[in-house]
Protein backbone atom coordinates (compact mmCIF):
# COMPACT_ATOMS: atom_id res chain seq x y z
CA UNK A 1 0.00 0.00 0.00
CA UNK A 2 0.99 3.97 -0.47
CA UNK A 3 0.58 4.50 3.12
CA UNK A 4 2.90 1.15 3.90
CA UNK A 5 5.30 2.70 1.08
CA UNK A 6 5.36 6.06 2.62
CA UNK A 7 5.99 4.77 6.16
CA UNK A 8 8.61 2.35 4.81
CA UNK A 9 11.49 2.84 6.81
CA UNK A 10 14.88 2.25 4.52
CA UNK A 11 18.22 2.84 5.07
CA UNK A 12 18.13 6.08 3.01
CA UNK A 13 20.23 5.31 -0.55
CA UNK A 14 21.72 8.89 -0.26
CA UNK A 15 24.42 9.26 -3.09
CA UNK A 16 27.62 10.85 -2.67
CA UNK A 17 26.99 12.46 -5.64
CA UNK A 18 23.12 13.68 -4.20
CA UNK A 19 25.21 14.88 -1.13
CA UNK A 20 27.92 16.95 -3.02
CA UNK A 21 30.32 14.43 -0.82
CA UNK A 22 32.63 12.34 -2.02
CA UNK A 23 34.20 9.89 0.11
CA UNK A 24 37.56 7.43 -0.30
CA UNK A 25 36.66 3.83 -0.85
CA UNK A 26 33.13 4.80 -1.46
CA UNK A 27 32.89 1.64 -4.07
CA UNK A 28 29.91 2.52 -5.42
CA UNK A 29 27.50 5.48 -5.63
CA UNK A 30 24.52 4.11 -4.78
CA UNK A 31 24.01 2.55 -0.72
CA UNK A 32 21.62 -0.28 -1.05
CA UNK A 33 21.58 -2.41 2.18
CA UNK A 34 22.26 -6.29 1.27
CA UNK A 35 20.79 -8.50 4.06
CA UNK A 36 22.05 -11.56 2.44
CA UNK A 37 25.61 -10.41 2.90
CA UNK A 38 27.87 -12.62 5.44
CA UNK A 39 28.65 -10.87 8.58
CA UNK A 40 32.64 -10.25 9.54
CA UNK A 41 34.31 -7.90 11.10
CA UNK A 42 35.11 -5.11 9.12
CA UNK A 43 38.46 -3.22 9.61
CA UNK A 44 37.97 0.24 10.92
CA UNK A 45 38.72 3.11 8.54
CA UNK A 46 38.74 5.77 11.17
CA UNK A 47 39.55 8.25 7.74
CA UNK A 48 36.09 8.03 7.07
CA UNK A 49 33.36 9.18 9.64
CA UNK A 50 30.31 8.43 7.32
CA UNK A 51 31.45 4.71 5.78
CA UNK A 52 27.48 4.12 5.24
CA UNK A 53 25.00 6.10 4.79
CA UNK A 54 23.06 8.07 8.01
CA UNK A 55 19.97 5.70 8.76
CA UNK A 56 16.87 7.76 9.23
CA UNK A 57 14.02 5.59 10.02
CA UNK A 58 10.00 7.27 9.71
CA UNK A 59 8.06 6.68 12.76
CA UNK A 60 10.43 4.98 14.31
CA UNK A 61 14.12 5.81 15.76
CA UNK A 62 17.85 4.12 15.50
CA UNK A 63 20.20 3.77 17.75
CA UNK A 64 23.35 3.34 16.64
CA UNK A 65 26.58 2.06 18.35
CA UNK A 66 29.54 3.15 16.76
CA UNK A 67 33.26 1.53 18.26
CA UNK A 68 34.10 5.32 17.69
CA UNK A 69 32.01 6.60 19.99
CA UNK A 70 28.48 8.15 20.44
CA UNK A 71 29.64 10.90 17.86
CA UNK A 72 30.00 8.19 14.99
CA UNK A 73 26.77 7.00 13.60
CA UNK A 74 27.92 5.46 10.15
CA UNK A 75 31.15 4.54 10.54
CA UNK A 76 32.13 1.43 9.41
CA UNK A 77 31.45 -1.41 12.43
CA UNK A 78 28.22 0.51 13.57
CA UNK A 79 25.93 -0.72 14.87
CA UNK A 80 22.09 0.07 15.05
CA UNK A 81 18.91 -1.05 16.89
CA UNK A 82 15.95 0.21 14.97
CA UNK A 83 12.52 0.88 16.95
CA UNK A 84 9.39 1.56 16.05
CA UNK A 85 6.73 4.63 18.00
CA UNK A 86 3.77 3.37 19.65
CA UNK A 87 1.34 2.25 17.29
CA UNK A 88 3.78 0.82 14.57
CA UNK A 89 5.35 -2.64 14.24
CA UNK A 90 8.81 -2.99 13.00
CA UNK A 91 8.85 -4.76 9.75
CA UNK A 92 12.30 -6.09 8.59
CA UNK A 93 15.40 -6.67 10.95
CA UNK A 94 15.92 -5.18 14.19
CA UNK A 95 19.35 -5.10 14.25
CA UNK A 96 21.73 -3.83 11.22
CA UNK A 97 25.60 -3.07 11.26
CA UNK A 98 27.52 -0.81 8.40
CA UNK A 99 29.47 -3.28 6.55
CA UNK A 100 32.45 -2.91 5.11
CA UNK A 101 31.14 -2.42 1.37
CA UNK A 102 29.82 0.37 2.98
CA UNK A 103 26.32 -0.76 2.70
CA UNK A 104 23.81 -1.87 5.75
CA UNK A 105 23.13 -5.26 6.80
CA UNK A 106 19.56 -5.11 6.74
CA UNK A 107 16.42 -2.96 6.20
CA UNK A 108 13.46 -2.45 8.15
CA UNK A 109 10.72 0.09 8.26
CA UNK A 110 7.67 1.16 10.42
CA UNK A 111 3.66 0.30 9.65
CA UNK A 112 1.12 1.45 11.36
CA UNK A 113 -0.68 -1.23 13.78
CA UNK A 114 -4.41 -0.87 12.82
CA UNK A 115 -7.56 -2.30 14.27
CA UNK A 116 -10.56 -3.90 12.16
CA UNK A 117 -13.13 -1.44 11.55
CA UNK A 118 -15.47 -2.00 14.06
CA UNK A 119 -19.17 -3.85 12.97
CA UNK A 120 -22.46 -1.53 12.89
CA UNK A 121 -24.20 -1.37 15.76
CA UNK A 122 -28.24 -1.94 15.17
CA UNK A 123 -30.01 1.28 16.35
CA UNK A 124 -27.08 2.61 17.71
CA UNK A 125 -23.46 4.57 16.50
CA UNK A 126 -20.55 4.98 17.75
CA UNK A 127 -17.57 7.43 17.56
CA UNK A 128 -14.18 6.98 17.60
CA UNK A 129 -11.60 9.61 18.64
CA UNK A 130 -8.17 8.41 16.09
CA UNK A 131 -9.80 5.99 13.46
CA UNK A 132 -8.49 2.52 13.86
CA UNK A 133 -4.80 3.34 15.26
CA UNK A 134 -3.81 2.09 18.33
CA UNK A 135 -4.97 3.96 21.40
CA UNK A 136 -8.49 5.23 19.27
CA UNK A 137 -11.15 5.15 21.72
CA UNK A 138 -14.51 4.42 20.24
CA UNK A 139 -17.60 5.49 22.37
CA UNK A 140 -21.30 3.73 21.75
CA UNK A 141 -24.19 5.35 21.96
CA UNK A 142 -28.06 3.95 20.84
CA UNK A 143 -30.36 5.37 19.30
CA UNK A 144 -33.68 7.57 21.32
CA UNK A 145 -35.03 4.67 23.19
CA UNK A 146 -32.80 2.24 23.45
CA UNK A 147 -30.30 1.06 26.17
CA UNK A 148 -26.80 0.02 25.40
CA UNK A 149 -26.05 -3.31 27.06
CA UNK A 150 -22.18 -4.48 27.43
CA UNK A 151 -19.21 -2.15 27.23
CA UNK A 152 -19.54 1.52 26.25
CA UNK A 153 -16.18 2.08 25.32
CA UNK A 154 -13.75 0.08 23.01
CA UNK A 155 -10.01 0.66 22.80
CA UNK A 156 -7.56 -0.22 19.93
CA UNK A 157 -4.44 -2.60 21.09
CA UNK A 158 -1.12 -2.61 20.15
CA UNK A 159 -2.10 -6.35 19.72
CA UNK A 160 -4.29 -4.90 16.64
CA UNK A 161 -8.02 -6.26 18.55
CA UNK A 162 -10.26 -3.79 20.40
CA UNK A 163 -11.02 -4.06 24.47
CA UNK A 164 -13.93 -5.15 25.70
CA UNK A 165 -16.70 -6.94 23.53
CA UNK A 166 -19.38 -5.58 21.04
CA UNK A 167 -22.27 -3.65 22.68
CA UNK A 168 -25.45 -4.17 21.25
CA UNK A 169 -28.90 -1.84 21.50
CA UNK A 170 -31.89 -3.10 23.04
CA UNK A 171 -35.12 -1.69 23.93
CA UNK A 172 -36.32 -2.42 27.36
CA UNK A 173 -38.94 0.28 28.11
CA UNK A 174 -42.42 -1.00 27.74
CA UNK A 175 -44.37 1.14 25.77
CA UNK A 176 -47.19 3.98 27.10
CA UNK A 177 -50.73 3.06 27.34
CA UNK A 178 -53.01 5.62 28.55
CA UNK A 179 -56.35 4.34 28.22
CA UNK A 180 -59.65 6.81 28.00
CA UNK A 181 -61.09 7.60 31.43
CA UNK A 182 -64.06 5.62 33.11
CA UNK A 183 -67.69 6.59 31.84
CA UNK A 184 -70.81 6.37 33.20
CA UNK A 185 -73.58 5.72 30.89
CA UNK A 186 -77.53 5.78 31.98
CA UNK A 187 -79.87 3.66 29.54
CA UNK A 188 -82.08 5.01 27.53
CA UNK A 189 -85.94 5.01 28.50
CA UNK A 190 -87.48 1.76 28.13
CA UNK A 191 -84.26 -0.21 27.57
CA UNK A 192 -81.93 -2.20 30.11
CA UNK A 193 -78.75 -1.09 28.02
CA UNK A 194 -76.40 1.87 26.70
CA UNK A 195 -74.66 1.94 23.78
CA UNK A 196 -71.34 3.68 24.32
CA UNK A 197 -68.74 4.79 22.33
CA UNK A 198 -64.92 5.68 23.11
CA UNK A 199 -61.84 6.89 21.87
CA UNK A 200 -58.56 5.08 21.05
CA UNK A 201 -56.45 4.55 23.91
CA UNK A 202 -52.84 7.17 23.22
CA UNK A 203 -49.97 4.64 23.04
CA UNK A 204 -46.64 6.16 22.52
CA UNK A 205 -43.30 4.11 22.65
CA UNK A 206 -39.37 5.52 22.85
CA UNK A 207 -38.05 3.28 20.29
CA UNK A 208 -41.17 2.68 17.78
CA UNK A 209 -42.82 5.38 15.70
CA UNK A 210 -45.64 3.23 15.40
CA UNK A 211 -47.26 0.18 17.22
CA UNK A 212 -50.16 -2.30 15.64
CA UNK A 213 -50.22 -5.16 17.79
CA UNK A 214 -52.68 -3.57 20.03
CA UNK A 215 -55.26 -5.93 21.75
CA UNK A 216 -58.77 -5.33 23.22
CA UNK A 217 -60.10 -7.58 25.63
CA UNK A 218 -63.44 -7.04 26.10
CA UNK A 219 -66.30 -5.22 23.76
CA UNK A 220 -65.28 -2.93 21.52
CA UNK A 221 -66.30 1.16 21.09
CA UNK A 222 -70.26 1.52 19.96
CA UNK A 223 -70.77 -2.00 21.58
CA UNK A 224 -74.59 -2.49 23.57
CA UNK A 225 -73.62 -2.93 27.00
CA UNK A 226 -76.05 -4.68 29.88
CA UNK A 227 -76.37 -3.14 32.92
CA UNK A 228 -73.55 -2.70 35.30
CA UNK A 229 -70.12 -2.21 35.15
CA UNK A 230 -67.89 -3.58 32.31
CA UNK A 231 -63.71 -3.77 32.45
CA UNK A 232 -62.29 -2.58 29.09
CA UNK A 233 -58.74 -3.49 28.82
CA UNK A 234 -55.93 -2.47 26.30
CA UNK A 235 -52.79 -4.74 25.71
CA UNK A 236 -49.77 -3.47 23.56
CA UNK A 237 -46.65 -5.05 22.45
CA UNK A 238 -43.77 -3.15 20.78
CA UNK A 239 -41.26 -4.82 18.24
CA UNK A 240 -38.97 -5.92 21.53
CA UNK A 241 -42.17 -7.67 22.90
CA UNK A 242 -42.49 -5.17 25.75
CA UNK A 243 -45.73 -5.28 27.50
CA UNK A 244 -47.67 -2.22 28.41
CA UNK A 245 -51.65 -2.33 29.45
CA UNK A 246 -54.20 -0.77 30.97
CA UNK A 247 -57.99 -0.41 31.69
CA UNK A 248 -60.92 1.29 32.54
CA UNK A 249 -64.61 1.04 33.21
CA UNK A 250 -67.58 1.40 31.64
CA UNK A 251 -70.77 1.37 34.03
CA UNK A 252 -74.22 1.15 33.17
CA UNK A 253 -77.02 2.26 35.08
CA UNK A 254 -80.70 1.85 34.39
CA UNK A 255 -82.54 4.20 36.75
CA UNK A 256 -85.50 2.15 38.53
CA UNK A 257 -89.07 3.10 40.46
CA UNK A 258 -90.00 1.46 43.51
CA UNK A 259 -91.54 -1.95 42.01
CA UNK A 260 -95.26 -1.70 41.57
CA UNK A 261 -97.44 -3.95 43.08
CA UNK A 262 -100.06 -5.41 41.60
CA UNK A 263 -103.70 -4.29 42.87
CA UNK A 264 -105.77 -7.07 44.72
CA UNK A 265 -108.12 -9.10 42.32
CA UNK A 266 -105.94 -7.48 39.53
CA UNK A 267 -102.45 -7.65 37.84
CA UNK A 268 -99.63 -5.61 35.80
CA UNK A 269 -98.23 -6.30 32.80
CA UNK A 270 -94.95 -4.05 32.33
CA UNK A 271 -92.88 -3.24 29.57
CA UNK A 272 -89.00 -3.24 29.63
CA UNK A 273 -87.81 -4.35 32.80
CA UNK A 274 -90.82 -3.58 34.60
CA UNK A 275 -89.47 -0.80 36.54
CA UNK A 276 -86.56 1.21 34.79
CA UNK A 277 -86.72 4.67 33.49
CA UNK A 278 -89.50 4.53 30.70
CA UNK A 279 -90.86 1.14 31.63
CA UNK A 280 -95.02 1.49 31.41
CA UNK A 281 -96.84 -0.87 33.41
CA UNK A 282 -100.53 -1.42 32.39
CA UNK A 283 -103.22 -2.68 35.03
CA UNK A 284 -105.93 -5.26 34.60
CA UNK A 285 -108.31 -6.45 36.77
CA UNK A 286 -109.42 -9.69 37.29
CA UNK A 287 -112.96 -11.15 36.00
CA UNK A 288 -115.76 -9.40 38.03
CA UNK A 289 -113.91 -6.25 38.59
CA UNK A 290 -113.03 -3.31 37.35
CA UNK A 291 -110.56 -0.74 37.12
CA UNK A 292 -110.83 2.76 39.21
CA UNK A 293 -108.08 4.92 38.92
CA UNK A 294 -105.36 5.49 35.38
CA UNK A 295 -104.89 2.38 33.17
CA UNK A 296 -100.96 3.00 33.05
CA UNK A 297 -98.03 4.26 34.55
CA UNK A 298 -94.95 5.56 33.78
CA UNK A 299 -91.33 5.11 35.02
CA UNK A 300 -90.12 8.45 35.55
CA UNK A 301 -86.10 9.48 34.81
CA UNK A 302 -86.66 10.94 38.81
CA UNK A 303 -87.46 7.37 39.79
CA UNK A 304 -90.91 8.26 40.38
CA UNK A 305 -94.42 7.07 39.10
CA UNK A 306 -96.86 9.02 36.92
CA UNK A 307 -100.01 8.80 38.20
CA UNK A 308 -101.59 7.29 41.04
CA UNK A 309 -102.02 3.65 42.00
CA UNK A 310 -105.75 2.12 40.60
CA UNK A 311 -107.37 -0.09 42.47
CA UNK A 312 -109.60 -2.93 41.14
CA UNK A 313 -113.25 -2.96 42.92
CA UNK A 314 -115.81 -5.88 41.93
CA UNK A 315 -118.46 -5.41 39.40
CA UNK A 316 -121.50 -4.70 40.95
CA UNK A 317 -123.97 -7.40 39.54
CA UNK A 318 -127.53 -6.15 38.38
CA UNK A 319 -130.42 -8.59 40.44
CA UNK A 320 -133.03 -6.19 38.51
CA UNK A 321 -133.60 -8.17 36.11
CA UNK A 322 -136.31 -10.53 34.58
CA UNK A 323 -134.34 -13.44 33.09
CA UNK A 324 -131.68 -16.21 34.48
CA UNK A 325 -130.19 -15.75 30.68
CA UNK A 326 -129.55 -11.79 31.86
CA UNK A 327 -128.34 -12.73 34.94
CA UNK A 328 -125.77 -15.29 34.00
CA UNK A 329 -124.60 -13.21 30.95
CA UNK A 330 -123.15 -10.77 33.63
CA UNK A 331 -121.27 -13.54 35.12
CA UNK A 332 -119.60 -14.60 31.51
CA UNK A 333 -115.85 -15.15 31.34
CA UNK A 334 -115.53 -12.54 33.94
CA UNK A 335 -116.77 -15.10 37.41
CA UNK A 336 -117.40 -18.58 38.58
CA UNK A 337 -120.13 -19.28 40.22
CA UNK A 338 -120.66 -21.40 43.16
CA UNK A 339 -124.83 -22.16 43.80
CA UNK A 340 -125.84 -23.14 47.07
CA UNK A 341 -129.47 -24.30 47.27
CA UNK A 342 -131.19 -26.24 50.34
CA UNK A 343 -135.21 -26.32 50.77
CA UNK A 344 -134.82 -25.29 54.36
CA UNK A 345 -132.35 -23.06 55.85
CA UNK A 346 -132.15 -24.87 59.05
CA UNK A 347 -130.64 -27.61 56.97
CA UNK A 348 -127.69 -29.38 58.69
CA UNK A 349 -125.61 -29.51 55.36
CA UNK A 350 -126.60 -26.24 54.69
CA UNK A 351 -125.56 -24.67 58.02
CA UNK A 352 -122.32 -26.53 58.11
CA UNK A 353 -121.65 -25.13 54.65
CA UNK A 354 -122.71 -21.70 54.93
CA UNK A 355 -119.80 -21.83 58.04
CA UNK A 356 -117.38 -22.83 55.64
CA UNK A 357 -118.33 -20.88 52.63
CA UNK A 358 -117.96 -17.40 54.85
CA UNK A 359 -114.41 -18.24 56.43
CA UNK A 360 -113.32 -19.27 52.69
CA UNK A 361 -114.84 -16.26 51.32
CA UNK A 362 -111.46 -14.54 50.79
CA UNK A 363 -110.15 -17.54 49.03
CA UNK A 364 -113.51 -17.73 47.14
CA UNK A 365 -112.80 -14.02 46.04
CA UNK A 366 -109.11 -14.18 45.36
CA UNK A 367 -110.33 -17.65 43.12
CA UNK A 368 -113.04 -15.21 41.50
CA UNK A 369 -116.05 -16.86 42.56
CA UNK A 370 -119.48 -15.59 43.44
CA UNK A 371 -121.72 -17.38 45.51
CA UNK A 372 -125.52 -17.66 45.18
CA UNK A 373 -127.96 -18.66 47.07
CA UNK A 374 -130.77 -20.08 46.80
CA UNK A 375 -132.84 -20.88 50.45
CA UNK A 376 -136.22 -22.67 50.83
CA UNK A 377 -139.30 -23.78 49.26
CA UNK A 378 -142.54 -21.74 47.44
CA UNK A 379 -143.98 -19.25 47.96
CA UNK A 380 -140.96 -18.12 50.84
CA UNK A 381 -138.40 -19.51 48.22
CA UNK A 382 -135.31 -16.84 48.69
CA UNK A 383 -132.92 -15.91 46.30
CA UNK A 384 -129.76 -13.45 46.78
CA UNK A 385 -126.40 -12.58 46.01
CA UNK A 386 -125.09 -11.36 49.38
CA UNK A 387 -127.83 -8.68 50.43
CA UNK A 388 -128.79 -8.07 46.67
CA UNK A 389 -132.65 -10.20 46.37
CA UNK A 390 -133.42 -12.34 42.69
CA UNK A 391 -136.98 -12.58 41.73
CA UNK A 392 -138.64 -15.84 42.03
CA UNK A 393 -138.56 -15.90 38.48
CA UNK A 394 -134.76 -16.08 37.68
CA UNK A 395 -134.82 -18.11 40.39
CA UNK A 396 -137.55 -20.71 38.87
CA UNK A 397 -135.29 -20.46 35.42
CA UNK A 398 -131.60 -20.88 37.43
CA UNK A 399 -133.03 -23.83 38.82
CA UNK A 400 -133.92 -25.08 35.39
CA UNK A 401 -130.70 -24.23 33.36
CA UNK A 402 -128.51 -25.82 36.09
CA UNK A 403 -131.04 -28.68 37.14
CA UNK A 404 -131.23 -28.06 40.61
CA UNK A 405 -133.94 -29.58 43.08
CA UNK A 406 -135.55 -28.20 45.27
CA UNK A 407 -136.00 -31.18 47.85
CA UNK A 408 -132.20 -31.90 49.10
CA UNK A 409 -129.43 -29.64 49.71
CA UNK A 410 -127.25 -29.00 46.37
CA UNK A 411 -123.98 -27.19 45.69
CA UNK A 412 -123.48 -26.79 41.98
CA UNK A 413 -119.45 -25.03 40.49
CA UNK A 414 -120.11 -23.25 37.88
CA UNK A 415 -116.87 -21.66 35.39
CA UNK A 416 -116.83 -19.06 33.40
CA UNK A 417 -118.18 -19.58 30.49
CA UNK A 418 -121.60 -21.23 32.41
CA UNK A 419 -120.42 -24.52 32.17
CA UNK A 420 -121.63 -26.81 35.29
CA UNK A 421 -118.38 -28.16 36.33
CA UNK A 422 -118.93 -29.83 39.42
CA UNK A 423 -122.27 -30.87 41.87
CA UNK A 424 -121.75 -31.63 45.94
CA UNK A 425 -124.71 -33.20 47.76
CA UNK A 426 -122.72 -33.05 50.96
CA UNK A 427 -120.94 -30.43 52.47
CA UNK A 428 -117.19 -29.62 51.67
CA UNK A 429 -114.23 -28.27 52.89
CA UNK A 430 -112.94 -25.60 51.44
CA UNK A 431 -109.83 -27.05 51.09
CA UNK A 432 -111.30 -29.26 49.01
CA UNK A 433 -113.22 -26.73 46.96
CA UNK A 434 -110.13 -24.56 46.21
CA UNK A 435 -107.71 -27.46 45.21
CA UNK A 436 -110.46 -28.61 42.81
CA UNK A 437 -110.81 -25.50 41.61
CA UNK A 438 -107.09 -24.65 41.46
CA UNK A 439 -106.06 -27.86 39.34
CA UNK A 440 -109.30 -27.71 36.84
CA UNK A 441 -110.52 -24.30 36.61
CA UNK A 442 -107.59 -22.29 36.65
CA UNK A 443 -105.74 -20.84 33.78
CA UNK A 444 -101.78 -20.45 34.06
CA UNK A 445 -101.49 -16.67 34.65
CA UNK A 446 -104.38 -17.07 36.89
CA UNK A 447 -102.63 -19.31 38.78
CA UNK A 448 -99.55 -17.33 38.84
CA UNK A 449 -101.13 -14.34 40.40
CA UNK A 450 -103.08 -16.59 43.00
CA UNK A 451 -99.66 -17.50 44.22
CA UNK A 452 -98.39 -14.23 44.44
CA UNK A 453 -101.56 -12.80 46.69
CA UNK A 454 -101.91 -16.16 48.94
CA UNK A 455 -100.74 -14.52 51.98
CA UNK A 456 -103.58 -11.63 51.42
CA UNK A 457 -106.14 -14.11 53.31
CA UNK A 458 -103.60 -15.23 56.22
Amino acid sequence: MFTDALSLVLLFPITAELLGLSYEGSGSSYNEVQSDVSYSTPQLDYRTPRWCYPLSLLNGEAICFSPQGGNYRSTMGTRCELTCDRGYRLIGQRFVQCLPNRRWSGTGYCRQIRCHVLPVVTYGSYSCSMSVAVDSRCDYSCAPGYQLEGDRSRICLEEARWSGTEPSCVDNDPPKIKCPQSRVKVAEPDRLAARVYWDPPIIQDSADATLTDVTLKGPGPGSIFPEGEHVIRYLVYDQARNKAACKFIVRVEVRRCPALKPPLHGYITCSSGGNNYGAVCEYSCDGGYERRGVPSRVCQFNRNWAGATPVCVMIQVNTDVRSAASLLDQFYEKRRILIISTPDISNQYYKLQNIMVQRAGCGLDLRQVTVIELLGLPPREVGRIKENRLSSEVIDELRQVMRISQAYFTMVLVDKQGMDRERYIDPVTSDELFSYIDTYMLSTEERERLEKNRDHCD
